[in-house]
């Protein structure tokens, strides 16, 4: 799917749109990444650049999007956290399309953020710190948050990740995936669901979350930790967002000092229960099970061809790890 003439038909499709912004189509700009989403960096000569996100069709609706855009304003309002601000059109729109094949693909522009995305180390443990307070805040906004009534974010519960109606594919499918391999992932799923379960979805648990705190959406600059793309918010467990920070490198020999660094950062802004802490291997264990779902149903994307069959066998091990200590 991603092949040149495919970026190409996109990258000819963003130029169309660029004059609702104000921008000539045949402004500079290049591919930044693609993952569920394709985003460029739109350079007007003389001014600062934008990042433009062109949606993957039939993921999001357009209420989705822009209630998603919607918390970012709310977000920014409130001074709860460092993200880019939307960019509307000309005429006051937030979203902005145009016609891919017979996809219409919707397109969002943000202020450009620099920074560097933290290592997946040990050295990242300020950072982490300081992510588990944005996150607490974070959390805490969108319990006061009085959303607008046209708000619409998926919901990440077990049935939506591992279950029922996987929003990113079936585990199953895992690349390389064995049938002993399985069978230790059903046992795995089973245990989850029941953690879950009984855990529960109260509201001092569950709610809008960024659901994607991954480093390739954090950017440090000095001693600022600036957070991009709410592509994925929804709604879901508020530890959940520790799990997806370390997404794609959950079985590392840092995550406890990462999450302790996190906890003690969430600490600093809002209480984390006994309860909450005894989760945080579960939600480990989730994120890479639908992690590995979702390289197996994005294997087109750079990421899953970077991660591959070695990923699943990492995601058996962890498992089998898992119901020793855990189950």
């Amino acid at each position: 799917m991603y092949d040149v003439a495919f970026l190409g038909r996109l990258e000819n499709g963003l130029r169309t749109a660029l004059p609702g912004w104000g921008l000539p189509g045949d402004t500079k700009l290049r591919l930044l990444t693609i993952s569920e989403n394709a985003t460029f960096l739109v350079e007007p000569p003389g001014d600062a650049p934008i990042v433009f996100r062109v949606h993957r069709p039939a993921y999001h609706t357009e209420e989705e999007i822009l209630s998603e855009l919607a918390w970012i304003g709310a977000l920014r309002a409130d001074d709860a956290v460092a993200t880019p601000r939307p960019l509307p059109t000309t005429d006051g729109r937030l979203l902005g399309s145009f016609g891919e094949g017979t996809d219409r693909r919707h397109v969002a522009a943000f202020e450009f953020m620099s920074g560097q995305e933290p290592a997946a180390s040990a050295d990242s443990v300020p950072w982490f710190r300081q992510l588990g307070a944005i996150s607490a805040r974070l959390h805490g906004h969108t319990r006061a948050w009085q959303r607008p009534g046209s708000f619409r974010r998926k919901t990440w519960d077990f049935d939506a990740m591992l279950g029922s109606r996987p929003l990113w594919g079936d585990w199953r499918a895992g690349l390389g995936l064995t049938p002993e391999g399985r069978v230790l992932l059903e046992r795995t799923a089973d245990v989850l669901a029941g953690r879950l379960a009984a855990y529960g979805h109260g509201p001092d648990r569950f709610g809008l979350i960024h659901a994607d705190l991954r480093l390739a959406n954090l950017l440090v600059e000095g001693d600022r930790l600036g957070i991009i793309d709410f592509d994925d918010c929804g709604f879901s467990w508020f530890m959940y967002d520790f799990a997806a920070a370390v997404s794609f490198f959950e079985d590392d020999p840092a995550i406890p000092a990462l999450q302790a660094a996190w906890i003690e950062g969430y600490r600093s802004v809002a209480p984390v229960s006994a309860e909450d802490l005894a989760m945080m291997p579960v939600f480990l264990m989730l994120r890479r099970v639908l992690l590995t779902a979702w390289i197996a149903s994005h294997a087109e994307t750079p990421t899953a061809q970077e991660m591959g069959v070695p990923y699943t066998e990492g995601t058996v091990a962890m498992a089998e790890r898992f119901l020793t200590e855990h189950a």
